[in-house]
Parts: C-alpha cells; structure tokens; sequence
C-alpha cells in the first residue's frame, strides 16, 4: 500500500471513530466498546476493499457487508455517512423516534445497510446464504461478514461455519471481532472460547490473525485470502474492546457506555486531536 494512501485510510478511521463518539454523546449513551474495535476494518473495507456505488446503493454486483455483531451498528452507519450514503447529519438521529438509524442496523430503514442484524448468530447464516445465491448467479462480488467473539457462543454460528466450509464459499471472508470481552464481562470467564482461529482451521477455513487496528495488515491480509480458491476463509482480528481511546479501553463497562463525565469529553478532546493530526501530516478523506 503506498503510504499517502495508508495516511488517507488512518484519517477515514480516526474520522469513524470520532463520529461514533458525536453520535453517542448526542444520545448520551451506546454501544461504544464493539464499534471501536473495527473502525479500522470499516475504513479499509469503505476506504479500499469494498466494491459499491452510494449512489446506487443496490448495485447488483457490489460486494455485501453483514454485520453479524449488530451492536457495533455505529461504525457502519459512520462509515456509510462518510462514503456519502446518506447525510452526516442524519448521524445525530441515532435511535430517535421516526429515525433511519436504528440501534442495530436494519436494511429497510438504513441505506447501505445489506443485512438486518442484531439478534446474534443470524447474520453468519445470512452471509452464507447470500454467498450461496452469488454462486450460483456467478458474480464475483464478495461477502464479509462481522462477527464477535462473544457471539461465538450462540451454535448457530457454528452450523453456519460448518455450511460455508463444507461448499468452500471463497467468495465470503468470515470476519471475527476477537475483542475478548462480551457484554458482562471478558469470554474466557463467560464461556472460554479457547484458541478461536485453530477451531476456525479445524473446521476447514483457511485462516489468518491479525491486529485489529494495523490498517495496512488488514488490508495484506483480504488480498491474500482473496487469492485463496476452494477453500473458506476467515480472519481473526485481535482487537481490543473500546479500541483507540485509552480511556475507554481501559473502562471494564465499556460494551454500552453513558455520557455523563469530564473524562469522556477528555477522551473525545483526544480523539478530535488524532485526526487532526493525521490531516496535518498530509491526510485527506479517501
């Protein structure tokens, strides 16, 4: 990747990770923790790896994103306003009466948005039929689904995972947030979800970890399952829960945040400061 093109993907993701930070504290509360950690996945799939067309949101052959993690529908919509989807105003209507933003993301209110999730599991067996249906129509647009690690523990997604190796869908990246914290607490005490990318590999993905917030990394590592035919494919990001800002990093209760203190605001002071900065050093929205 050349490095002014790396620069303009850092300011796309400290730009998402700044919205986020506007819409919540506009509502005063909101699923903070899991939308940080892929906001750098959300600025290499919109910034570089995703086909589409805001302006035809319904392309027949764009590539599709679900979001299996629903919760995390913040990063999207952020990263959907950005591409020019819908108005960045629309931003601050989060979860408002008569708004197309609802807490998790919904396809028939939200454009952009490919598939309705948030009841966890689901959205695996979606993407996997979606996958399916692009087989057989031989488009070779790609499928990306978003998982989380603590949604790991509902079996649906493991039946999934079984169907998408067992037809070797190469044409879907399965996407693991592997932020080690789930809505009460951190996986290994709630359900020890042991090593996730050896069962990812037992199961028959080809497999790849990488930091959830090394921009450049991520993208490598798309292209190089990308390459990969016949077989399922999966990454597992290691990310951390509430990723970007220390301060909510930090924050044990950071799955759903309320704003009400003078540390947010110092946080979202240092947040405003890193995009800037990613701009000064010669950045740009791609």
């Amino acid at each position: 990747m050349e490095e002014k093109q790396l620069l303009n993907l850092n300011v796309f993701a400290a730009r998402i990770r700044l919205d986020i930070l506007k819409m919540l504290t506009n509502i005063g509360y909101g699923h903070l923790g899991g939308s940080f950690s892929i906001v750098e996945l959300m600025a290499v799939l919109y910034g570089k790896q995703l086909k589409y067309d805001a302006n035809n949101p319904t392309w027949e052959d764009r590539d599709y994103v679900v979001l299996s993690k629903g919760h995390a529908g913040p990063a999207l919509y952020c990263a959907l306003s950005n591409k020019g989807f819908f108005p960045k105003e629309e931003l601050l209507t989060l979860n408002a009466g008569g708004t197309n933003l609802p807490s998790h993301p919904d396809r028939l209110k939200t454009i952009g948005v490919d598939a309705t999730t948030g009841s966890l599991g689901q959205g695996t067996s979606q993407a996997a039929g979606i996958a399916t249906g692009l087989k057989k129509l031989n488009k070779d647009s790609y499928v990306y689904l978003i998982v989380g690690d603590g949604e790991l523990n509902e079996g649906q997604c493991w039946e999934a995972f079984q169907y998408i190796a067992n037809y070797k869908l190469d044409n879907l990246i399965v996407i693991i947030d592997n932020n080690k914290r789930q809505l009460d607490g951190f996986t290994i005490d709630i359900m020890n979800p042991f090593d996730i990318a050896e069962k990812m590999k037992s199961f028959g993905f080809a497999t790849k970890t990488v930091k959830g917030n090394d921009i450049e990394a991520i993208d490598n590592t798309i292209n190089e399952l990308k390459e990969i035919k016949d077989s399922a494919l999966c990454i597992v990001l290691d990310s951390i829960k509430g990723q970007g800002v220390k301060y909510f990093e930090d924050l044990i209760a950071n799955h759903s945040v309320k704003f009400n203190n003078d540390e947010i605001n110092e946080a979202a002071a240092n947040a405003k400061a890193a995009l800037e900065k990613f701009i000064k050093d010669g950045g740009s929205n791609v």
